[in-house]
């Protein structure tokens, strides 16, 4: 009867550490995600100043050309 009891409570610590573990990993997985987020919509802003601040320098550019 110990053996049986042993093993029982084995299967039951370790399912409780693999879900403690399964909830740090969905922990970690939607702070990587927010923080994709956030670079993305940093990166989407950036290349939009880009392409605003070259609209001058373009139409200069073209000037001389024709120049």
């Amino acid at each position: 009867m110990l053996w049986p009891m042993l093993a029982l409570a084995l299967a039951f610590c370790g399912i409780a550490v693999l879900t403690v573990l399964s909830v740090r990993v969905h922990t970690e997985v939607r702070r990587l995600a927010r923080q994709v987020s956030d670079s993305s919509q940093r990166i989407t802003r950036a290349a939009e100043d880009l392409e605003r601040a070259s609209a001058p320098l373009g139409s200069t550019v073209d000037a001389l050309r024709r120049q």
